[in-house]
Order: structure tokens, then sequence, then C-alpha cells
């Protein structure tokens, strides 16, 4: 489970470390920095993939997605005393992201290239430095595994760096270029839950929707970002998983209602069949709040769990009658995965609050900057970052 997480210079978030629990729910109003926050996640978790550099190009470039402040709010600045201008920089420009966990620790910094005369990639963002530690807390003594531009390093049983690799691209991250599970089985170990790592934004649920279509069915331990596989996803929940919760989660959302898959020639459809109607609706039919509801079951009660799933704006197109059911889906789930749930609708909210388990963080943001409600200095977790 993650303890702590850090993203420094990412858009509104100049630095925001915020402590995690296993149920989170990040609140706050429009234009907070909740889907900066959203988005700086993910973006971490493409580094495990090896396409972190190609999503900061989408986003613009490192020079779009960077902190557009000051590096530093001079004295009175933010009582209006004086106007936010720009001061010489005590640091390089740098986008980081870490985290801590329970078993591994992980903090990675991109900034600009060396310039290279004559070439036109001196924009291209690249790894200055990237680390796996044990402990909450970044030291010197604590690195497993160090890397430093193309040069990477980890420590053998006695305690003593041995050189890994000394070419590594510096636009790749570690994680996706190494395997070697006898030297560094550390990367391999974190790579592996980073990639395990779902998230889910805003199903479609339109008449063109993929979600709509009978579909090919083959076993879908994971329900696709789209929705494309519902009825595969829920076919193999009934044969592999716990078919009596996704009964519940029916019953509590729409009671009396049934749910079941006919198959087709290879294609499974979904079918919903509700009380006081003669036969049942197929998914092309459903109402928008009713299909999305349907694959958020189908999400939550995956037979293969992951180490973390994130959920942005669950409650779009819910009625809020479904809410306090989601609710209960939602704290089912994270018994057994860590969850963040990024919302602003407060019936949701309030439901999951009420769990005892509950990690709530509202954020909201000052001088263009994303900041957490009732966190000062004291109350945020420890972190440091790796130096240059």
């Amino acid at each position: 489970m993650l303890n702590t997480l850090a993203i420094a210079n990412y858009r509104s978030l100049r630095e925001l470390i915020l402590p995690l629990g296993r149920l989170n729910v990040i609140s706050g109003p429009n234009g907070c920095g909740k889907s900066n926050l959203y988005r700086g996640l993910r973006l971490m978790a493409e580094t495990a993939m090896g396409t972190a550099v190609e999503s900061i190009a989408h986003e613009g470039g490192l020079h779009s997605v960077l902190w557009a402040g000051p590096e530093e709010f001079g004295k009175g600045v933010k009582e209006g005393a004086l106007p936010v201008q720009g001061v010489v920089r005590n640091e390089s420009i740098n986008l980081r992201f870490g985290f801590s966990g329970d078993n591994y620790s992980y903090a990675i910094d991109f900034g600009y290239p060396s310039p290279v005369p004559g070439s036109m990639f001196n924009l291209d963002p690249v790894i200055k430095r990237e680390v796996i530690w044990h402990g909450e807390i970044w030291h010197d003594q604590r690195a497993m595994v160090d890397r430093r531009g193309p040069l990477i390093r980890a420590r053998d049983d006695g305690g003593k760096w041995q050189a890994i690799e000394k070419h590594l691209p510096t636009f790749d991250s570690m994680l996706s270029r190494v395997v070697d599970p006898e030297r560094v089985p550390e990367i391999l170990m974190l790579r592996e839950e980073i990639r395990s790592w779902r998230f889910y934004d805003h199903f479609r649920t339109d008449v063109d929707s993929v979600a709509r279509q009978p579909q090919i069915g083959t076993r879908t331990p994971i329900l696709s970002n789209d929705g494309h596989d519902l009825a595969a996803a829920w076919q193999t929940i009934l044969e592999v998983g716990d078919g009596d919760a996704l009964d519940v989660a029916v019953d509590d959302a729409f009671p009396g209602a049934t749910v079941s898959i006919e198959p087709d020639n290879g294609r499974f459809e979904l079918q919903f069949q509700q009380h006081g109607l003669l036969r049942p609706l197929s998914q092309s039919e459903l109402s928008d709040g009713t299909l999305r509801y349907l694959l958020w079951i189908a999400a939550l009660l995956t037979p293969r769990p992951p180490a973390l799933m994130v959920l942005n704006e669950p409650e779009t197109s819910l009625h809020p009658d479904l809410l306090p059911a989601l609710s209960r889906l939602m704290t089912k789930f994270s018994e057994e995965t860590q969850l963040w749930v990024i919302s602003h609708d407060q019936v949701l909210i309030e439901g999951l609050k009420q769990q005892e388990s509950c990690n709530h963080i509202g954020l909201d943001k000052d001088m263009g900057e994303t900041f957490a409600h009732d966190q000062d200095l004291f109350d945020r977790p420890p972190w440091r970052w790796p130096t240059r």
C-alpha cells in the first residue's frame, strides 16, 4: 500500500505531499487541481510502462506541464502587498513524482537535457535521477537502486554498489527497461506493482458507445478502460470471481433486478431484467446511468484486484439515489485494494467519509497553487526529494 504521494512542479501542484490510506477521497471545487492530481498520478504510473516521456509530449511538452508560477513566493506576495514576479532560480528545472510504500519507496526527477549544439531535441524531457529505497524518508544510506542519467547502480548482498547498466537512454525509465531479477529484484517487484494500477475515467455511455455493443466473449478478469468488454467481464466474475457479490451489488442499486449474459455465436450480450417488465433490456437499451453503474460493478468486483485503483468522478451521469449504493460497493472493494476516489459530489463523499478507513483530502487553490485543506508543515507527511 502507498503511504505517501509526492508531486512537485506538475501544473498547479507546485509541491503537494499527501498522506494516504486504504480508502482515499479527494474533493474540492472546480479548478482546484483534482484533475491535475489524477493526471500526475497516472503519469507516474506510465513510467513503468515506458510511456511517460511520450505522455509529457502529448500534454504539450515539459514546458507546458511545469508549474507556471515563481519558484518561491516572496514575502508579502501572498498577502497582496507585492506583485508576483519571477526571481533568479536557485534550483534546476525539475518535474518530480514519488511515493513511499509498505515495501519500497520511489522517486523520479525529469528535467531538460544538456544542450547539444545543432540538435533539435534540446527541449525533450530526460530523467535526471531515479531511485528506489527502503523506508519512508529518502536517505543515501537507504538507497537500493540509484540511477543518475544513463548509469544505474544497485547494492549487492553485502551492501556494496555495483553497476547494473551504464548506457540506459535518459528518456527511458529503469522500471521499463531493466530486467534482472537476480541483481535488482526491487525493480521487477516495483514495476509489476505499478503496472497493476488501474485508472478509470468517465465511461462513455452514449448511443455509439462500445459499452453498448455485443462483443466476442473471452475470459476478462479486468474490465477495460472503455468498458467494451462489460458482458465478458461480468461472466468472468460469475465463473471465477464472487458471483454472489454481483447479485448483491445489483440488488442494492436496483432492488429486484437481475443481470444475465446471453451468448450468440461467440458474442456476449448483457441482459438486465427489472421488476415489472415483460422482457429483459439489452445493454444497448439501458439508460446512461444504469449502464454506467453496471460498469462500476464490473470494475470494482474484478477477480484480479490491483495494488491500486483510481476512479475519477465516478458519480458522472448517476442519479443521486445510486450514490449510497456506490459508496458501499467502493467500501467493500477497499477492504482488499487501495482505492482513490476523486469526486465533487457531496452525497458520495459523505457516504465514503462514514467509513473509519476513509482518508478525506480536500483540495483548494491559492495564487494558482493547489494545496490540501487544513495541512500545515507539521501535518504534512515526512518527505525528502533525492537531489541530482
